[in-house]
């Protein structure tokens, strides 16, 4: 796991931390599994239904590529790089969220959810970006989203 981390320190100093909180994501995302099968997903902490559906966004868009798609037959690094920044920005943001809350306005995944369901759709769609459009073009597109993510953080804050 280690023999990469001179190089990716290099080319982006930010991957190697990205890489291990993506990993502790879908490690807590089995252990949820379990007591999701056990008592239902209702039973669980806002912030562990948080870990579940960012799990699923890693492993379904993230993960699994598709050979036979212009977008998806290679994934260059800088764009590996921007998927994960903006998921697990999406993680932090929304566990922040969930745990800051008051009693008078207590926020749920469900409301955020609900509030953000095209930005989710956006982080879900951030695989269709086409290397073929170059580093430039995929960057703005994924710098761009990165920004409307806080954006909306900062607006449901409000």
């Amino acid at each position: 796991m280690k023999v990469l981390d001179t190089y990716y320190e290099t080319y982006d100093p930010e991957f190697v931390a990205l890489r291990a909180k993506a990993r502790e994501i879908l490690q807590n995302e089995d252990e949820l599994t379990e007591i999701v099968q056990l008592v239902g997903k209702d039973s669980l902490a806002e912030s562990d239904k948080i870990t579940l559906e960012v799990a699923k966004i890693i492993k379904d868009d993230f993960l699994q590529q598709n050979g036979f798609t212009k977008y998806d037959r290679f994934c260059p690094f800088y764009k590996t790089v921007w998927m994960l920044r903006n998921m697990i920005l999406f993680f932090n943001l929304a566990q922040k969220a969930v745990e800051g809350g008051n009693d008078d306005r207590k926020l749920t995944y469900s409301g955020i959810r609900t509030q953000m369901s095209d930005l989710i759709y956006k982080i879900s769609c951030m695989k269709f970006q086409d290397p073929n459009n170059g580093e430039a073009g995929v960057v703005t597109h994924m710098k761009a989203l990165h920004e409307e993510i806080q954006d909306s953080f900062r607006k449901l804050d409000d």
